[in-house]
């Protein structure tokens, strides 16, 4: 595919980063793309988009994360442990040029807990292949990060169904 590959950045407080990048992933494998998914931060749950996501030949789903919210203050070893195997997944996928779109789904959790290095990832962005689209999402974007990409949208909650008591549905947000 010879085309022009930027980075994408989806972050913010609100709601629909992940839903963004599945979407543009939906587009690609459209298009005859191959892509591949890394989660961080994501276990094993089950995710309609990830369950959906499955059904396309094309489609890489990797997940390093665990079925349990990450401390913040005091990471588990297993958390740590994960994201190093996510990254080792990352670096391949640039020397081999292995996908046309990789979206790397809360990777900006991952570094804000200094799960992943954030120099490394940086460095390794900017060797990117260039044909390859990269989409980052997650909260707390470094600055690292937002000085590489190419495109920002920052999601801004506004109102969300949270406020009033409704829990997450089925479908809607997983």
């Amino acid at each position: 595919m010879d085309k022009q590959g930027l980075i994408q950045l989806y972050t913010g407080n609100g709601k629909g980063k992940t839903t963004a990048a599945f979407g543009l992933a939906l587009r690609a494998l459209g298009h005859g793309w191959r892509v591949t998914i890394l989660q961080f931060m994501k276990g094993d749950a089950k995710y309609g988009e990830v369950c959906s996501m499955a059904l396309f030949p094309n489609c890489q789903i990797m997940r390093f994360g665990r079925d349990t919210f990450v401390d913040y203050n005091n990471p588990d070893p297993a958390d740590l442990e994960l994201a190093k195997q996510g990254f080792e997944v990352l670096e391949n996928i640039f020397t081999e040029n292995s996908c046309d779109l990789l979206i790397l789904d809360e990777i900006n959790v991952a570094l804000a807990l200094k799960l992943l290095p954030e120099e490394e990832v940086v460095t390794l962005l900017t060797k990117r292949p260039p044909n390859m689209e990269v989409v980052l999402t997650g909260r707390y974007a470094p600055q690292s990060i937002q000085q590489c990409a190419d495109l920002i949208t920052e999601m801004q909650p506004l109102k969300h169904p949270f406020e009033t008591g409704i829990p997450a549905r089925e479908g809607i947000e997983f």
